[in-house]
């Protein structure tokens, strides 16, 4: 197979900027330097300066389609692929093609193009990218029919905006150079006003920066660049789970929004060395703060909460880092650097701003790592505090007057215990034989000599020695503990958000992946899974580039039951993360395992309906097909007969049933037809206003049911009620037509009478009003009869394929409400069944009025929309 083809695309920021001009224009400067290029299809819409740019182009004959009537000149793909050019120029890549072509959308057949190895050059505008819909309707009121997957843009090499500034464009539409001058006033007082096109124009400027900022993150890591470019405003706030946590957040948030496309980004960093303090309720208050602003949370697990924030940010590419002031005391400063400090001393090229706050004086302290060492700075500073406190207090004590021996000892005592705080238990044991000997040597008589005369004073030494050791044992293993506490609260922290996102997550497998690659601040973390031990791996789903294929591509893996395995790239994993990426793993496996079973549950579901419903149809098809065919089959026996003599009344009659079982099978096949359309969700309903009236008069006068009378008079089987002063509603009247005519069949088949023996026909009534539901006005049709009615939950029931619930007659398929609520949904429509006040069904159809739904000019329902008629 060949090279792919590439793909570029002109974006236009809206309607009639001119993108297909840049195209042709583009098409010219390629053919002038020698390349094949076509021109596949392009719209010129009647402009003229767009059909003088295809002059000097080769220009593809069009494929010639018919749809309801009508003739439609569609893209001929299979010619273009036969004439094989370099360059082909495909106009409005999310153009609908007409039903019966060979892909339903425009991008799909530039998709083949591409994989022919053929380049291509197309427009789009910005309100049909798929992400931007639901934005684009609420800005300018007019849903786009017509959507391109964002994916298809971002796999183009490349995508040019072509913009102008909304007053030009208004002016170029005053002098008609973009629709006809009868539809001008129109176009510039709806779609085209001044506040649509500010707000189209930049949300094409914001998605474009979206994927040029990805184009600059791939070259960054193609280059191997780890400093940040800051080409736009990203600002990352540290959270500890502190109360000041909100007054960053929003602080961050006003620094994020002072620039178009800012971003914000809060980030925890849970590690052995983490606040004890730190609340998962304000944690989770702040995480719902940052999103409502329009940020994003993290967490993060890392052994130096500096370093781990500076990593972050520097892989985020970020601009700015706020943090809290330092919320420890002068004297904890003294031998503590404040997290604050260690992002501002390595933050290089990243702005850091230290928010000031009210919980400054609040004071929390961080809990030691315990670790079968200190760090050399911690053990460094506790031999300074272990030899240079003891000398100091010496110097001191003898500037003093002369105290007892058991006061000189407390002090002594009290730099053994902090030598025991900063350094553990070898530089507390040094500070207490140091201090020992200076007592001895300076204050113990006689001075100057390592002799001890008083026994008391021995004593006391020997005292003031066991002390020094007890405390500074149980100092270094309270520390110790409360940093394994610490530890332990990280990882069962990051666990239960694990959990939270299995169980909340829209895609938890996928989210679970990402939080597991944030946590253990990797590269990649990818899911392999294999059928058996000898079977090879293959990528069930990642987080993060490049994926592993295998573990032996991984830096760390975790292989659970031989059939999974947990693969991470970017770093090794220490023997304390490990023990819980073992954990993560099992998660995610039983993630793995839930995904697969809800999907074969699915697909059980999905076989048992099908297997329901083609049980169903066939118990039908043998039963309710059989019937008129058998009749069908004897009449005309019957009438080829030879060898008996029929009367002409005999004649006629076996003509009847002939054409009564014919007419019977063609309503049968045609109910089967509309209910495969309806759930296939190929009904394509024409909205227009239309009175009520009319279409109940056509539906009733359209009914041939034996024996019903619609003449209105006294006793007559069917009365209609439907006034002809309503509000129009807004429907497709040849749908609503046969939604009326199989509620009134059902009514008059169901309400009694219809059968041998039945006591009195009885009375259906078609009544029609205006109703108010919450609050909005509608138009409610009611078909009554006064049968056996349905019970409980046999009403819903009623309206599923194949449900005859008691009826006997044989006259149908039991499609009939089936189909009716299918066509009435397909014209926004709601169909109910109620029960008739004295016994009986009541159907309630409730209907739109004109006005309160999307309604199709008469010229606009037979042809499919173009991208431009907006």
């Amino acid at each position: 197979m060949g090279e792919r083809g590439r793909l570029r695309v002109f974006l236009g920021a809206a309607p009639g900027v001119g993108k297909t001009f840049a195209m042709l224009d583009e098409a010219h400067r390629r053919a002038e330097r020698g390349t094949d290029v076509v021109v596949a299809v392009v719209e010129t819409h009647g402009r003229e300066r767009t059909a003088a740019a295809l002059e000097g182009l080769e220009v593809m004959p069009r494929q010639r389609s018919t749809h309801r009537g009508v003739e439609f000149d569609e893209l001929d793909l299979e010619g273009v692929l036969r004439r094989a050019p370099e360059v082909a120029v495909v106009d409005e890549l999310a153009h609908t093609n007409v039903p019966g072509a060979k892909n339903p959308k425009r991008w799909q057949d530039v998709a083949e193009l591409l994989a022919a190895g053929i380049d291509v050059v197309s427009t789009v505008n910005i309100q049909h990218l798929e992400s931007l819909n639901d934005v684009v309707e609420h800005i300018t009121g007019v849903r786009q029919r017509e959507t391109v997957p964002d994916e298809v843009l971002r796999r183009a090499e490349q995508v040019q905006l072509v913009d102008m500034t909304p007053e030009a464009l208004q002016r170029r539409l005053s002098h008609g150079n973009v629709y006809a001058s009868t539809k001008v006033d129109a176009a510039l007082s709806n779609y085209f006003r001044l506040g649509n096109l500010t707000a189209l124009r930049e949300l094409a400027l914001l998605w474009l920066a979206d994927r040029v900022d990805e184009g600059l993150e791939r070259y960054r890591a193609q280059q191997g660049i780890d400093a940040p470019w800051p080409a736009r405003e990203r600002v990352v706030v540290a959270l500890t789970g502190g109360a000041e946590g909100d007054t960053l957040v929003r602080r961050a948030a006003r620094l994020a929004g002072r620039g178009a496309g800012g971003e914000l980004h809060a980030v925890h960093v849970a590690s052995a060395d983490g606040l004890v303090r730190s609340s998962p309720v304000l944690l989770a208050q702040q995480r719902a703060l940052a999103e409502t602003l329009g940020g994003t949370y993290h967490q993060v697990v890392g052994e130096d909460v500096a370093q781990s924030l500076l990593e972050f940010a520097t892989g985020l590419n970020a601009s700015q880092i706020v943090v809290g002031a330092s919320r420890h005391g002068r004297l904890s400063a003294l031998f503590r650097r404040s997290v604050g400090d260690g992002v501002v001393r390595g933050s290089g090229a990243i702005d850091v701003l230290v928010v000031t706050h009210d919980q400054h004086p609040e004071g929390l302290r961080l809990p030691r790592r315990a670790r079968a060492a200190l760090s050399p700075s911690r053990r460094l500073l506790g031999w300074l505090v272990a030899l240079g406190g003891p000398a100091v207090l010496t110097a001191l004590l003898l500037a003093l007057p002369p105290q007892d021996l058991s006061t000189d000892l407390m002090p002594f005592l009290v730099v053994v215990v902090a030598a025991a705080l900063t350094g553990g238990v070898w530089p507390a044991l040094g500070a207490a034989l140091l201090g020992s000997l200076l007592v001895n040597w300076f204050f113990t008589v006689p001075l100057h000599q390592l002799t001890i005369a008083q026994p008391a004073n021995a004593a006391a030494l020997g005292v003031f020695l066991l002390v020094a050791v007890a405390v500074s044992g149980t100092v270094d293993r309270a520390a110790r503990r409360s940093q394994d506490a610490a530890r332990s609260r990280a990882e069962t922290e990051a666990l239960s958000v694990l959990t939270r996102t299995a169980l909340v997550a829209a895609h938890p497998l996928d989210e679970a992946l990402e939080h597991t690659r944030q946590t253990f601040a990797v590269d990649a973390v990818s899911l392999l899974e294999r059928d058996d031990a000898a079977s090879p791996w293959r990528l069930v789903a990642a987080a993060g580039d490049p994926a592993c294929g295998a573990p032996a591509d991984a830096d760390a893996e975790v292989v659970v039951e031989d059939t999974v395995c947990l693969a991470l790239r970017g770093r090794l994993i220490s023997a304390d993360d490990r023990r819980v990426l073992v954990a993560f793993a099992g998660q995610l496996a039983a993630l793995r395992q839930r995904q697969r079973l809800r999907a074969e549950a699915a697909q059980v579901r999905r076989l048992e309906e099908g297997d329901a419903v083609r049980g169903a149809l066939l118990t039908a098809v043998s039963h309710d097909l059989r019937t008129p065919l058998a009749t069908l089959k004897a009449s005309v026996d019957s009438l080829r007969a030879t060898d008996i003599e029929l009367s002409a009344a005999e004649r006629a009659e076996l003509l009847a049933s002939v054409g009564g079982s014919a007419d019977r099978l063609q309503g049968l096949i045609d109910d089967l037809l509309d209910l495969t359309r309806v759930r296939s969700g190929v009904v394509e309903p024409r909205m227009v206003v239309v009175g009520l009236d009319e279409v109940v008069d056509l539906a009733v006068a359209g009914l041939d049911v034996p024996g019903l009378d619609v003449s209105g008079r006294e006793g007559a089987r069917l009365s209609v009620d439907v006034p002809a002063d309503l509000p129009p509603v807004c429907t497709d009247p040849g749908l609503l037509q046969r939604v009326v005519a199989n509620l009134v069949q059902n009514a008059q088949r169901h309400g009694g009478g219809a059968g041998p023996g039945a006591a009195a026909p009885a009375r259906v009534e078609v009544v029609a009003s205006v109703s108010v539901d919450d609050g909005r006005r509608q138009v409610r049709l009611l078909v009554v009869d006064h049968g056996r009615g349905l019970a409980g939950a046999a009403k819903e029931r009623a309206f599923t394929p194949f449900q005859r619930l008691g009826d006997r007659s044989g006259a149908g398929l039991g499609l009939g409400l089936a189909v009716a609520r299918g066509l009435a949904e397909a014209v926004g429509g709601h169909l109910v069944a109620e029960d008739t006040p004295g016994g009986g069904l009541t159907m309630v159809l409730d209907l739109p009025l004109a006005g309160h739904a999307h309604v199709l000019v008469p010229d606009e329902a037979a042809r499919p929309v173009r991208e431009e008629e907006v």
